[in-house]
């Protein structure tokens, strides 16, 4: 059947509408808004929220700077989001994602406490709060005669007044789109950082005098950089990018903690505050290789509640939901990838197949779904990483955890970190099958 331009689309395609609103629900974006949160997110890891609260609002300020870390994917955002809303009660709380200010590519230790007193200058206008004439003439002759470089009519504009949504506005899109500008500020401020962390001080003093509640600035997405640039950032310069006085929470790949050098030197200066975010253990160590594996039943309800707040049960058989579970290794953000995979498919059928009304999420779209996303497990591995991933299959552990392409696999997911007496590690149920069809490891 042609649909004309007229027609509605669902109700030629029963399914589409409701196929369409599930797929539109299972985003990978996390869940950031207190809407989204009230509407998509589950309650799990309050462990990891009180800890994180405990130390963000019992350490003396100064000496409170946290790292948190977890599988991409785990649920960190929305975790941090959530605890945003709880420590509001007690402290005036800056949040932001690193990716929303600075071009990944290009994030250093310097744009990161721009980004923080960018961030602080937004927070004091949003909530009216009245800079001090003093801080008020420092920041403009800052930003009118030292930083821009590029902006002669904005310069002017700032001279004549200081219009800081003009300022926050130019600056927060020139961080994300000119390099430039992200190399002046660099060039700036990488031999003179004192004052750059003097404004943010600054700034966190009028927010807390005005609102008598202490500052503390959460980072998210920090943990989304690669390797090399983690390293540039939490080990060569870590201890002036913990300058500022305030609370400082930012969030570090899990590999990080992986590499000796760098985990020793965040728990120096952060006085062993780096704070583990767990993956959801589905299946016990001890019963991993057993040839019938049984996720736990608790866990298992916790998923299937979180996969239903997004996708309508009518549309997931029953057996899908054990499947997609499965499959998820325990990463929330997995669940959500293999769901919306799923849903992709359905879609095109509903579109191929006008009359079947009984389209849905069953085994065997679940299979399909994971045909595609083993192609895309598999793409970048080479001999090496199947060397490692045989060893962590057989010993729960590889045979050196800094090796490099050890820790690229941890970061990529290829394999995930279980904690509980100890630290183990075990492959993505996925890469599993991979080794399988290619007769590694024992089917």
């Amino acid at each position: 059947m042609k649909l004309n331009s007229s027609s509605e689309p669902w109700l030629v395609y029963p399914l589409l509408l409701p196929f369409r609103t599930a797929y539109q629900n299972l985003s990978l974006d996390p869940l950031i808004t207190p809407e989204e949160i009230a509407r998509f997110a589950v309650e799990y890891d309050t462990n990891t929220i009180a800890e994180l609260q405990q130390e963000i609002e019992d350490s003396p300020r100064d000496e409170c700077k946290v790292v948190f870390t977890g599988h991409r994917g785990c649920g960190k955002s929305t975790l941090l989001a959530k605890l945003k809303r709880v420590l509001e009660e007690e402290l005036f709380v800056v949040f932001f994602s690193i990716s929303d200010l600075v071009e990944m590519s290009d994030v250093n230790h310097v744009n990161i406490l721009f980004s923080i007193a960018m961030q602080l200058m937004g927070a004091a206008d949003e909530q009216n709060i009245d800079l001090k004439d003093s801080t008020k003439k420092q920041i403009t002759r800052w930003f009118a005669e030292e930083v821009l470089t590029e902006s002669d009519e904005l310069k002017a504009e700032i001279s004549s007044g200081f219009n800081f949504p003009t300022v926050f506005a130019w600056f927060k899109g020139q961080l994300g789109t000119s390099a430039t500008v992200r190399k002046d500020i660099k060039l700036r401020f990488e031999k003179n950082i004192s004052e750059l962390v003097q404004i943010i001080n600054q700034l966190a003093t009028v927010i807390e005098e005005a609102t008598d509640k202490e500052v503390v600035v959460i980072i998210d997405d920090i943990d989304k950089l690669d390797m090399a640039t983690v390293r540039e950032i939490f080990y060569t310069h870590v201890k002036a990018l913990f300058l500022p006085s305030l609370r400082l929470v930012m969030t570090v790949p899990i590999a990080a903690l992986r590499e000796g050098d760098i985990f020793a030197t965040l728990q120096t200066e952060t006085n062993n505050k780096v704070i583990p975010m767990a993956v959801l253990k589905l299946i016990s160590k001890s019963a991993k290789r057993q040839t019938a594996l049984q996720p736990k039943p608790e866990l298992v309800e916790l998923f299937r509640e979180l996969l239903f707040k997004r996708v309508d049960s009518s549309l997931v058989a029953p057996e899908a939901v054990a499947e997609i579970v499965f499959y998820s290794g325990g990463v929330l953000r997995e669940l959500v990838r293999i769901t919306g995979k799923c849903c992709q498919l359905c879609l095109l059928k509903v579109r191929q197949q006008q009359e079947n009304t009984e389209i849905k999420i069953d085994s065997s779209v679940v299979q399909e779904a994971i045909q595609e996303l083993r192609l895309d497990f598999e793409l970048p591995l080479g001999a090496k990483d199947f060397e490692i991933l045989q060893k962590v299959y057989a010993d729960f552990i590889p045979a050196d955890p800094k090796e490099q392409k050890f820790l690229d696999l941890l970061h990529s997911l290829h394999v995930l970190e279980y904690r509980n007496a100890e630290i183990w590690y075990d492959l993505h149920p996925i890469i599993v099958e991979i080794l399988r069809r290619k007769e590694l490891i024992p089917t």
